[in-house]
């Protein structure tokens, strides 16, 4: 009978999980710490951006806002948006420049308390540490609701991890459920392909790429709304849940609203609300969902002009603009018969969640989420980064790792200290 191979037992005193720009921000500030830690990586640096992204994908931020803790973007095009390939280039260099210690194809088995810390398992080796970082993301799984299971079997059925391009969907056409960022990427790239394309939208956020001549980013920075905290804003849960806001990284730096797409011969129906053996059923919702998110718009619109004018730049911009309603069709389509052949396959862009199947610790809620303040998790010695508004509306922003991991090694910093005196021995009564 064959046994298992034999891993080595090693010690330091952090793992991080995940080379992601994440865990290289937080490697950065223990570093500077003097912390001894390594960081564990199932696939490569950046693995998520190399295995798990459609191929034309850019980012939603501008180079120039491309930054982690002591590297910001040097190339020729500040304004422009990077490629995959680019930004896996980007944290490439960066770990290579500050000689993070990542451990490369490594993957976590589980996280277990230890003798004096905690237990890591990978299919390499078992760490014994005194704290872990989380930093394997919040894109690990993709959301997909229960119904998707039921779609007849002549119906292909993809997530975000599964689409590339739309030349390797099957013929027909094609259904996009869910109108954030990546659905509207998808719904248009797919329609300039030559295929039918039915989106259906519930809850989002409409954003220009461009706004009085700036890129909205340059807005949403210098208004301070990135770094907006969690406790400014009313309801931390419903913030922490706002769906990506519906923009595009492209070279022409154009906006992609749920009009632009109907211009193009998209479909817009109502969110998606059941499946009635093979009959899909939309909600009546869709005028409701776009009225609200075009109030939201002008309500943003209103917070930049009074920023520029407090600010004194309302005289060096061009004058406040306000955008077209969406336009809604007057009876929206509210069911599909998939048996008629119009639709070949379905997208599921329905966002992500992580996934913390190994970490067998009693940090999570009855809801099955990890339960923390602020990336300070409930076990002595955790922390996790990467999460939206995890401390600031940036935190899973590229450039909004820094300032969580900054804080949050400080916080780990002093719980060592503290934990080292906790342990020291007592001093005999005549020492």
């Amino acid at each position: 009978m064959s046994r298992a191979p034999s891993r080595r037992a090693r010690a330091v005193t952090a793992v991080v999980i995940g080379a992601g720009h994440a865990g290289l921000a937080m490697s950065h500030h223990l570093a500077a710490r003097g912390i001894d830690h390594v960081i564990l990586e199932r696939g490569e640096v950046a693995n998520s951006w190399r295995k798990e992204r459609w191929d034309s994908l850019r980012l939603l931020t501008p180079n120039w806002q491309c930054r982690l803790p002591g590297q910001g973007y040097a190339g020729p095009d500040p304004d422009g948006f990077m490629t995959m390939p680019e930004l896996i280039g980007f944290l490439d260099d960066y770990a290579r420049r500050f000689s993070a210690p990542v451990h490369p194809h490594t993957r976590v088995h589980s996280v277990r308390p230890g003798d004096t810390g905690y237990r890591v398992l990978t299919d390499r080796d078992e760490w014994h540490c005194r704290a872990v970082v989380l930093a394997s993301g919040a894109c690990n799984l993709p959301r997909v609701p229960a119904l998707a299971t039921a779609l007849p079997s002549g119906i292909a059925s993809l997530t975000l991890h599964d689409y590339r391009r739309p030349e390797a969907l099957p013929e027909g056409g094609v259904l996009v459920v869910g109108a954030s960022a990546s659905g509207v990427q998808l719904a248009e790239e797919i329609q300039r392909s030559g295929r039918a394309v039915t989106l259906a939208v519930g809850d989002h956020v409409r954003m220009p790429r461009r706004y009085r001549g700036r890129d909205v980013q340059w807005w949403m920075e210098g208004a301070g709304l990135l770094d907006q905290r969690l406790d400014e804003v009313e309801d931390p849960e419903r913030a922490r849940r706002l769906p990506s806001p519906q923009l595009v990284g492209s070279p022409d730096h154009r906006s992609l609203s749920l009009g632009d797409l109907a211009a193009r011969g998209v479909r817009l129906v109502g969110r998606l609300a059941g499946l009635n053996g093979t009959r899909l059923q939309f909600s009546g919702s869709l005028h409701n969902h776009c009225a609200a998110a075009d109030l939201k718009l002008d309500r943003l619109l209103e917070t930049f002009d009074a920023w520029a004018r407090a600010a004194g730049l309302d005289d060096a911009l061009p004058a406040p603009e306000r955008f077209a309603p969406t336009p809604v069709p007057e009876r929206p389509c509210l069911g599909l018969d998939l048996a008629r052949g119009e639709i070949g396959s379905v997208v599921w862009a329905t966002g992500y969640r992580p996934d913390y199947r190994w970490l067998h610790l009693p940090v999570f809620d009855r809801k099955g989420r990890l339960r923390h303040r602020g990336g300070v998790v409930d076990a002595p010695g955790v922390y996790v980064l990467g999460l939206p508004f995890l401390r600031r509306r940036k935190s899973s922003f590229l450039h909004g790792a820094d300032d969580d991991a900054r804080e949050l090694s400080a916080h780990l910093a002093r719980w060592l200290a503290a934990d080292r005196r906790a342990r020291r021995p007592s001093p005999g009564l005549f020492a």
